[in-house]
């Protein structure tokens, strides 16, 4: 089967590791992809939100499926660009609908789901210049800190917590006044929620679903989650404080009822659903919803599942996936993000990284790299690669992937050295 896989970070490459097992697979071509991409498959210079130039492609190439890993794309409208396409419809893309990614696309959009379908999450209020007197009183009421969202997507920069009144009228303002652009034209005041933060990933074929290891996600700079928030500096699998009970209440409480209200709402969704959550004792509510895998959690959830993914992207193109059950074994999973010096502020790019071959015990996944003229592969991003290492326990797990770390090197090269260690 010939497989088109539009993106260029480290989830694709983990996508793109993980569909080379399957003896379905005939040829893959990715859209950029990066240097470790191209290990797996072909990469092709066509950005993944050029739909015309996608499409043009998949037509001369005979591509039999499409698989969308970024937001941006998905947020755009690539399924509807093909399913609506006489020519094109036939050809199956693993990803939500337009509306669908609205999920993501815009927090308003999400927050009214969740109210509409009874989905637990913290009370908010949705406020743009026509009822700013109304989003002042809002701010009022609530208690410190203040949460306010933009409600488009901002690079996942759109979301400030504050705990000062005056300043959160003030960046509320700002936020309306066009500080992330069209993204905040509208802004989405929140609760502020506190507790652990995890995430659930599901996988749906638009009536049926199936569940994925879940991961928790380290999003700050600094160790001690101190400093910036990233795109994510590391994570790990299934976390010992979600027990089988919780996730019972969760799949009853939020799962089903998403999949359930997607459903009653006419929106059509066949991918994956990224479901963040705050956990305070034992009462999970919704933070926010993805409509794709995370990133850096698909390099840390997907080398634990055991099936053949093309298989499993066949039955949610068919409406088959209540035919599959996800295999795991008993293991966890840790993944550590390289990141380039400076990063998430402004750095340097083209840096030789040297050691790659010397890694045995860990799986090394591309998330800002690139070939230069000369054949070596360099960093080319803030992020640049996730090593991930399996074990028994999350200990056994982080102690194969920190060795794997010390055996890799480019100027700058930077990472958390606690990813886990809050897990006790």
């Amino acid at each position: 089967m010939k497989v088109l896989l539009l993106g260029s970070g480290g989830r694709e490459n983990a996508i793109a590791w993980k569909l080379a097992q399957s003896p379905l697979l005939s040829e893959l071509f990715i859209a950029p992809g990066n240097a470790g991409t191209a290990e797996y498959g072909t990469n092709i210079s066509i950005p993944a939100t050029h739909f015309q130039e996608i499409a043009d492609f998949v037509i001369e190439y005979s591509i039999e499926m499409i698989i969308v890993g970024p937001e941006a794309p998905l947020v755009k409208g690539i399924y509807d660009f093909f399913a609506e396409n006489d020519t094109l419809a036939h050809i199956p893309v693993i990803g939500p609908s337009k509306l669908g990614a609205q999920l993501e696309g815009s927090k308003a959009f999400a927050k009214d789901f969740m109210t509409r379908h009874q989905i637990p999450t913290a009370a908010y209020l949705e406020v743009s210049m026509d009822n700013l007197p109304d989003g002042m009183e809002f701010l009022e009421n609530l208690k410190p800190p203040f949460v306010l969202k933009a409600d488009g997507l901002a690079a996942g920069k759109g979301v400030l917590i504050l705990n000062d009144l005056e300043e959160a009228r003030k960046e509320l303002m700002a936020m309306l006044d066009g500080k992330f652009g069209d993204a905040s034209e509208t802004v989405v005041i929140e609760e502020f929620m506190s507790g652990i933060e995890f995430s659930v990933f599901v996988l749906s074929d638009g009536i049926n679903y199936t569940i994925l290891p879940l991961a928790k996600d380290y999003k700050r700079i600094g160790d001690n989650d101190t400093g910036l928030n990233t795109g994510g500096m590391g994570a790990v699998a299934n976390p010992p404080f979600v027990s089988k009970e919780i996730m019972a209440a969760i799949e009853k409480s939020v799962i089903q009822p998403t999949i359930e209200g997607l459903l009653k709402d006419g929106i059509v969704y066949k991918g994956f659903i990224y479901i963040g959550f705050m956990l305070e004792g034992s009462n999970a509510r919704v933070v926010e919803y993805n409509c794709r895998m995370g990133d850096p959690e698909t390099e840390v959830v997907f080398p634990l599942i055991k099936n053949d993914l093309l298989s499993l992207f066949l039955a949610t193109a068919k409406g088959k996936l209540n035919e599959v059950k996800i295999e795991t074994g008993n293991e966890t999973a840790v993944t550590v993000i390289l990141s380039s010096g400076g990063y998430p502020n402004d750095y340097k790019t083209g840096f030789p990284i040297s050691g790659l071959e010397n890694i045995t015990e860990s799986l090394v996944f591309h998330c800002g790299t690139t070939q230069n003229e000369n054949k070596q592969i360099v960093t080319n991003g803030g992020r640049v690669l996730a090593i991930t290492s399996t074990g028994n326990t999350w200990q056994e797990a982080a102690k194969k992937c920190y060795a794997s770390i010390r055996l890799i090197d480019f100027e700058g090269k930077y990472f958390r050295t606690d990813i886990g260690q809050d897990l006790g």
